[in-house]
C-alpha cells in the first residue's frame, strides 16, 4: 500500500526535539521527503537519523528562526534539495519567562518570545507559500497551544498573547489561500512529554498538579501530537481549513 505522503515534501520547524522530532520521524515514516530545522545541529542530525530508521528521507537544514535571512533560505532549501515543499509544520517557538506578571516582566524577553513564536510563523508561512502554490497547493499547520484558547497567569503574557495572534495569523492565510489549494490550520496542545515541559514536571506535587489540569489523568505524548498533524496535511483533511484543534486531554474543559 502506498504511504501516504509518497512523492511529497514536508518541512518541519524546531525539529531538533520534542514534538518536532516527533513529527518528522512520523513524515518520515510515512514517506516524505522531510527537511528538518533549528539551531541545533547535533540533535538535528540525530533526528534525521531517527527519520532513516523509520524508512524514510530527510536532511538537516540549520536556521535561527530569529534571523529573517534563514527563514527565507530555508524555503529555497526545500526547493533545491528536494524540487519544492508540498507540507509544513511550524513548530518552533519558546516559554519565555513563567510565573511572572505584566507589570514586572521584561521588554527584551516579551520582544523574544513575540520574534520566535509570532514574527517567525508569520516569515515561515510568507516564503512556504509561494513554494506550495508552484506545487498547486499544500497544508501548513502551525504550532499553538492550549494558550491560544485559554489565557493563564502561570505561561505569562507574551506567551499567551503569541499564541492567541497564531489563530488570527493561520486563519487569515486560511481564507486568505483557501482557492488556491492551501489550507491552514492550528493544533492547540495541552502539556506533552517534551523537553520544553520539564520546567512544569519538578516535583512530584508538581506532576500531580498538572495531571489533575488534564481529566483523562495524564500528560500527552509527541506522537500523539504527530499524528493529528500528519492527519491534517494528508488528503483525508481535504475540507479543513482554518480550524483551529485543541489536543489537550480535556484540559479546555476545566
Amino acid at each position: 500500500m502506498e504511504k501516504r505522503f509518497a512523492s511529497k515534501v514536508a518541512l518541519v520547524t524546531g525539529g531538533t526535539s520534542g514534538l518536532g522530532r516527533s513529527a518528522a520521524v512520523a513524515f518520515a515514516r510515512e514517506g516524505a521527503k522531510v527537511i528538518v530545522t533549528g539551531r541545533r545541529a547535533k540533535e538535528g542530525q540525530e533526528t534525521v537519523e531517527m527519520a532513516k530508521a523509520a524508512g524514510g528521507e530527510a536532511t538537516f537544514v540549520p536556521a535561527d528562526l530569529s534571523k529573517p535571512g534563514d527563514i527565507e533560505a530555508l524555503a529555497g532549501a526545500c526547493a533545491d534539495i528536494y524540487g519544492g515543499l508540498d507540507c509544513a509544520f511550524n513548530n518552533a517557538g519558546i516559554d519565555g519567562t513563567i510565573r511572572t506578571p505584566i507589570a514586572e516582566y521584561r521588554l527584551e524577553v516579551w520582544n523574544e518570545v513575540l520574534a520566535v513564536n509570532l514574527t517567525a510563523m508569520f516569515l515561515c508561512m510568507k516564503y512556504e507559500i509561494p513554494q506550495m502554490l508552484k506545487r498547486g497547493g499544500g497544508a501548513i499547520v502551525n504550532m499553538g497551544a492550549v494558550a491560544s484558547l485559554k489565557a493563564s497567569p502561570v505561561v505569562g503574557a507574551p506567551y499567551v498573547a503569541s499564541k492567541h495572534a497564531i489563530v488570527g495569523l493561520t486563519q487569515t492565510g486560511a481564507i486568505e489561500y483557501a482557492a488556491k489549494g492551501i489550507r491552514m490550520n492550528v493544533v492547540c496542545p495541552a502539556v506533552i512529554r517534551t523537553p520544553l515541559s520539564e520546567h512544569l514536571l519538578t516535583s512530584e506535587e508538581a506532576k500531580a498538579r498538572v495531571l489533575s489540569m488534564h481529566p483523562v489523568g495524564r500528560i500527552g505524548e509527541p506522537e500523539e501530537v504527530a499524528s493529528l498533524v500528519l492527519w491534517l496535511c494528508s488528503p483525508a483533511a481535504a475540507f479543513v481549513t482554518g480550524a483551529v484543534i485543541p489536543i489537550d486531554g480535556g484540559f479546555l474543559l476545566n
